[in-house]
Formats: C-alpha cells, sequence, structure tokens
C-alpha cells in the first residue's frame, strides 16, 4: 500500500469516530478521577490524626455524633476553660458529643512543648478524660491537615475562617459537616453551644 492510501486509510469517518471515542473517554475518566479526589478531601473522617502520645486515631469512628474541635494551651487566660469542656463532656458525652483537644503553641508560647508534661497538666489539675490529640500548628508555617480543613471553605464546604486565639471552638455535626465557629471568648457552656448540642 502506498503512502497516500495509508493516509487516506487513517483518516476514513470510523477511524475519526473511533479516535474522537477514546478521547471523550479519557475527559471524562480524568474528570471523574479530579471529583472523587476533591470529594474525599472534604471528608473531615477522612483526615488522619494522631493522639497526645502518638497513636493513630480515626475520625471515621467518630461518625453520628456531635464533634467540639479545641486548640488549647496550658498557659493562657482561658486555660480554666478546660474545666468547663470537662462538665460539658461529662454532660453531654451520653448525647453523643465528642470534644477533641488539639494543645498548640501557636499563640505566645502558651502551652508546654513537652507531650508528657500536658498529659500531666491536663489529667492532675484538670482531670479531663476527652482525646487529647497532637500538638498542632494552627495559624502559620504547615497547619494541621484537621485546621487546613475547618479553616478552608474549598475543603470544608462551609466557610473560610482563621483562628484568632486559644480554646476557638469549631463545631461540627453527625455528618461529619462544619457548622459554627465559636470565638474563645465564648464559655463552652454557653447558650449557644447547648442548643447546637441539643438540636
Amino acid at each position: 500500500m502506498m503512502c497516500k492510501d495509508l493516509y487516506k486509510a487513517s483518516t476514513k469517518p470510523s477511524n475519526l469516530k473511533t479516535h474522537h471515542m477514546k478521547k471523550t473517554i479519557l475527559t471524562i475518566a480524568f474528570t471523574l478521577v479530579i471529583t472523587l479526589t476533591l470529594t474525599a478531601q472534604k471528608s473531615f473522617y477522612d483526615i488522619p490524626v494522631k493522639t497526645l502520645e502518638g497513636k493513630t486515631f480515626t475520625l471515621n469512628e467518630l461518625k453520628g455524633h456531635k464533634v467540639m474541635v479545641v486548640n488549647t494551651a496550658s498557659k493562657c487566660s482561658f486555660t480554666e476553660q478546660y474545666e468547663m469542656l470537662e462538665v460539658l463532656y461529662q454532660k453531654y458525652k451520653e448525647d453523643g458529643l465528642v470534644i477533641l483537644a488539639f494543645p498548640s503553641n501557636s499563640f505566645g508560647e502558651t502551652e508546654f512543648e513537652d507531650t508528657k508534661e500536658i498529659r500531666t497538666f491536663c489529667t492532675n489539675k484538670y482531670e479531663i478524660t476527652f482525646p487529647i490529640m497532637e500538638m498542632a500548628t494552627i495559624t502559620e508555617g504547615k497547619k494541621h491537615p484537621v485546621y487546613e480543613w475547618l479553616t478552608a471553605k474549598a475543603l470544608n464546604g462551609k466557610m473560610d475562617s482563621s483562628v484568632e486565639w486559644n480554646f476557638q471552638k469549631y463545631l461540627i455535626n453527625e455528618d461529619g459537616e462544619l457548622e459554627k465557629v465559636i470565638s474563645s471568648g465564648t464559655k463552652p457552656y454557653d447558650k449557644e453551644v447547648i442548643s447546637w448540642i441539643k438540636g
């Protein structure tokens, strides 16, 4: 077969149609992969986390629970909120409330550097029983993945926000959706929080 004949064969309508179909399928597949990736990024339950002692903590186990995420500090003017958080937890844990504390040194070095010291402080002074997670950077540099999700609408699908100070509270519903951000100065047992828990 001559080169001219080969060219004609490659440009026949059936060949062009096949090529177009393959291109369309690849485009759809690529779009699907991107969509699934973005959807996966938006899930609170898929974020990898560890406890203060470095053990894996599976957020997926919190499905069906209302979750309050709080950035805590042991040497802050709001540290007394630890006691209020524990009271809140004891009162409503049977109703499905989970409190996750993320110790952070992002504000004026108000947290201990040593994780054992944090645990001792929380246990001895406030008898904390709710989960205390790993130390987290929440304002600058490389944010902890949980706080990347909490503060970016592109990930949580709800709102952009910034953490203003220690003991800011993020409220997440039973479906893993961010619902509210409560300021540091608002007490853990404020009527807005109680209304959210009971709602």
